[in-house]
């Protein structure tokens, strides 16, 4: 039986908040989710993608921002075949790849329900020892639009932290500003430091639970982080018999609500004023 960890409920608001009936505001639910798939190689190091395709239907999230995706040396051949994804999952692949075998940016590609409209996808070029890149995606949702980014960020701390900084200066010379969401393996070892600082100035870090390593969960390499515009109702980590065999990650997973007006102005309040008493601290120090 598949389990569920739940790491961090926030934003469980009331629907009306004393609203007279019928002046709801339209809001819509998305279940988001991130997996380091380490290409298909499960830890029996055997490459088994029918495995990772099974761990993608127990999540049955809306959207996935998948990590190590492609092979890293040749061809970069992705270790997903579209057509497999198509025919045996509710999604469709995006492809962000240079080469004509490859589903990923560096690895990175994002699957989306197959009724979701795309607007846009874009490679994000970012600053490395290493190659790295972030894949976006802008979404119509039934008619409500969403930004995703997935993204897997460097091994070496100062690279992780100009890198989450070329994250957000991609998004902010965009001209068209959308919600947004950003889910990837961001191998930041702290739970509040690193490369999270910069994220969390002006968006919301949400931390679903320890998912590395799948054996023994220890670390929480994998997050999910959200613009003040959309609410997140729950978030946590995949567990399950197969999931702890398809990769030495497990997924992470969260509901965010999208179109939550209300929400928004209390988590941009909540967000500047600890903004303002880290800058506090900051300047004392």
């Amino acid at each position: 039986m598949t389990e569920f960890e739940v790491a961090e409920q926030s934003d469980r608001d009331s629907e009306h908040n004393g609203r007279p009936a019928g002046q709801v505001p339209r809001t819509r639910t998305v279940r988001v989710a991130s997996y380091n798939i380490r290409k298909s190689v499960g830890t029996d190091w055997r490459r088994r993608p029918d495995q990772i395709l099974g761990v993608l239907s127990e999540i049955d999230a809306d959207i996935v921002a998948l990590q190590e995706v492609d092979r890293r040396f040749g061809t970069r051949t992705s270790s997903l075949s579209p057509e497999h994804i198509a025919r045996d999952t509710p999604y469709k692949a995006l492809s962000f790849g240079s080469r004509p075998q490859s589903l990923g940016w560096h690895g990175n590609t994002i699957l989306v329900r197959q009724s979701f409209e795309v607007i846009r996808l874009k490679q994000l070029v970012l600053p490395a020892l290493e190659p790295r890149g972030a894949a976006l995606a802008d979404l119509d949702i039934d008619g409500f639009g969403l930004r995703v980014v997935g993204m897997h960020l460097g091994l070496v701390s100062l690279w992780r932290k100009r890198q989450a900084r070329a994250v957000l200066d991609h998004l902010e010379a965009l001209e068209d500003a959308l919600p947004t969401v950003m889910m990837g393996d961001l191998n930041e070892w702290t739970t509040e430091g690193g490369c999270l600082v910069h994220f969390a100035d002006e968006h919301h870090v949400v931390a679903p639970g320890a998912s590395f390593h799948s054996h023994m969960p220890f670390a929480s390499f994998d997050r999910i982080i959200t613009s003040l515009d959309i609410g997140v109702e729950a978030s946590g980590v995949h567990k399950s018999e197969r999931s702890r065999r398809a990769s030495d990650h497990l997924p992470v997973w969260a509901h965010i609500r999208l179109g939550d007006t209300e929400g928004a102005a209390t988590r941009r309040a909540l967000a500047a004023r600890a903004k303002a008493d880290l800058d506090a601290i900051r300047a004392a120090g």
